[in-house]
Formats: C-alpha cells, structure tokens, sequence
C-alpha cells in the first residue's frame, strides 16, 4: 500500500505542469481528490495494523 501511495504522489508531482496549464486554459483536473482518497485509504489501512 506505501508503493501506491507514494506511486500516486509521484504521479501528482509529475502531471502538476499539465494540471497548471489546463486551469490556465480554464479545465480543472481533479487530481487533489484523487490524492485525498488515496491518502485516506492508505492511512485506514495502517489503522488496521
């Protein structure tokens, strides 16, 4: 599950240019609630250990 988080997060680091040129040009990409979720999934599932 931390290989995914941090996949994710990478992944978030690496489309930010393209995040920041698409709201430039007036679309908005969602990527904040997709990172939220994933943060929220891995950090139930070290609860659970």
């Amino acid at each position: 599950m931390f290989a995914l988080y941090q996949l994710s997060i990478a992944i978030g680091i690496i489309t930010m240019p393209l995040a920041i040129a698409a709201r430039q040009a007036g679309v908005t990409l969602p990527l904040h609630r997709l990172l939220a979720r994933i943060e929220t999934a891995y950090e139930n599932a070290n609860a659970d250990q």
